[in-house]
């Protein structure tokens, strides 16, 4: 993989169920551990943001006043 731009370093201890993990992530895949390590990374960083955008999007669904305002944008585009 290529990565443009400074990159920081991070040390990280393991145990035996990490170290699986990181040979199952790697074996045959061509990934080297530090990249087996960033795509966990980035893959539990996105399940954060979805997880956020779900509750977000669950408060703004029970917000009277966000149903409202937003019934009068779709109205005002003419989509409602």
């Amino acid at each position: 993989m290529y990565y443009s731009g400074c990159m920081g370093t991070l040390n990280v201890r393991t145990d035996e169920a990490m170290e699986t993990a990181l040979e199952k992530l790697t074996e045959g895949t061509g990934r080297t551990r530090s990249d087996a390590v960033r795509y966990a990374l980035l893959r539990a960083y996105k399940e954060l943001l979805l997880e956020q955008a779900a509750a977000d999007a669950d408060r703004l669904a029970a917000d009277a006043d966000d149903q409202a305002e937003m019934l009068a944008i779709q109205r005002f585009m003419g989509v409602a």
